[in-house]
């Protein structure tokens, strides 16, 4: 208590910084994700894919990302353990978000997409173990976490795979592709903003008190579902999309198509995605405030200070700005050669998993979804299509985040205990 009482201020000064740093690395490494997809099939640049991304995520993060955050990330250690210690809990806190963001920047210059969220569970698990022991873990939350490293991008390849092959058969091997595209266009626009709609209202939109019932939010979304096929219906038939492609009326004009909507489908992953993972940079700074303004009480919900949710946000975006383009790289040309066509496969299957996994309340890493989405497009192709050696890379990258985070958390934490105590 004496710690929190000498050094409240600086330790909330510091904690803010060390949060920007955890929240430029979500910003360079996990963001950029969104718009990887878009990049490598060429529908968009690199340039336009960071403004367009720091656009969404940012109003997602800023105007999404809620006003109150869980204290301890997933619940995955017991607060309860802490309590006569509130300063241990303060310096773990900020031990790991350094150490996440240490490994985000490392991860994201080695262009290696991994998860934000695993990174921050292992840096509190690392803290957590060697100040109350491994008895203040909940042990049981990370079966869940192992589990999604294997089921979601199984699902999301599985989903890609599916999506892909139907858009082959329907679209690409008839003798006239673009009429066709122009005739089911239409219905993938539909299916398209029926997932996107559920994903933003119930992970990007929940956060600002609009809490749907699962049969409100199906209905709204089939609504503008219904709606987005008579756009794409009108709209793929008007003279201005037809001028646009009049040139391309083989498989490059139905590729026009596609990339409407996979930009369509990135942009509402990048909303989504922010208003969720903002909260793994300001939860543990959160927290920390939280705990020194209430004089060591330790609550389960933390209101935030004012300037917390625009310092996550800003963050991200710096990070992407800086650093976003290593990680597109590699999910947009490192996997599989993508067309716009094959990255709407991609970004679609992965909102569809989201959406799955949501409802089943498996924890998922968007990362880890992505990836195996691409891989599922790649396995269509046939396996010469796909770099094995990047593959290997990834997966390799998602074992090691967790005991990363823990290890550069335990040596942060000793660092900041001799300085402090």
């Amino acid at each position: 208590m004496q710690l929190l009482q000498e050094y409240g201020s600086i330790l909330v000064i510091i904690t803010a910084v060390l949060g920007f740093l955890m929240a430029f690395g979500i910003g360079a490494n996990d963001v950029s994700n969104a718009m990887g997809t878009s990049v490598g099939s060429g529908t968009i640049t690199v340039k336009q894919a960071i403004i367009i991304a720091m656009v969404f995520e940012l109003a997602g993060a800023y105007l999404a990302g809620g006003e109150v955050a869980d204290t301890i990330k997933s619940g995955i250690i017991k607060a309860d353990m802490f309590v006569s210690e509130p300063g241990v809990l303060v310096l773990g806190m900020m031990s790991s978000l350094c150490a996440a963001g240490i490994w985000l920047i490392v991860a994201t210059k080695k262009g290696w997409p991994v998860s934000g969220t695993h990174t921050i569970i292992g840096a509190v698990i690392g803290f957590a173990v060697i100040t109350s022991g491994p008895e203040s873990i909940r042990w049981g939350q990370l079966t869940g976490i192992v589990g999604s490293w294997f089921i979601t991008p199984v699902l999301a390849g599985i989903v890609a795979f599916a999506i892909f092959v139907n858009s082959q058969k329907l679209i690409f091997n008839r003798s006239k592709p673009f009429k066709q595209a122009t005739k089911y266009g239409p219905f993938y626009m539909g299916i398209t903003i029926f997932i996107l709609s559920i994903v933003t209202i119930s992970k990007g939109l929940k956060h600002v008190g609009l809490h749907l019932s699962n049969w409100e939010t199906f209905f709204v979304s089939f609504g503008l579902a219904i709606l987005a096929t008579i756009f794409g219906y009108i709209y793929f038939r008007s003279a201005r999309f037809m001028s646009k492609v009049k040139e391309q009326r083989g498989f490059s004009g139905v590729e026009k198509i596609f990339s409407i909507l996979m930009l369509l489908t990135a942009c509402a992953m990048a909303f989504a995605h922010g208003s969720n993972d903002v909260a793994n940079a300001i939860g543990p700074l959160a927290a920390v405030e939280s705990i020194i303004n209430n004089g060591g009480q330790i609550l389960d919900k933390a209101p935030m200070a004012p300037w917390v949710l625009p310092l996550g946000a800003f963050g991200m975006g710096v990070g992407l700005a800086v650093m976003g383009k290593s990680v597109m790289v590699t999910v947009g040309t490192g996997i599989t050669e993508l067309t716009p066509s094959r990255g709407f496969a991609a970004q679609f299957a992965c909102a569809v998993t989201v959406v799955l996994a949501s409802g089943t309340g498996l924890p998922i890493s968007t990362t880890q979804t992505l990836v195996g989405a691409i891989l599922g497009v790649g396995f269509a192709r046939g396996i010469a299509a796909i770099n094995l050696g990047i593959i290997r890379n990834i997966v390799a990258s998602w074992f090691v985040t967790l005991p990363a985070g823990a290890v550069l958390s335990i040596i942060v934490y000793y660092i900041l205990h001799a300085i402090f105590y």
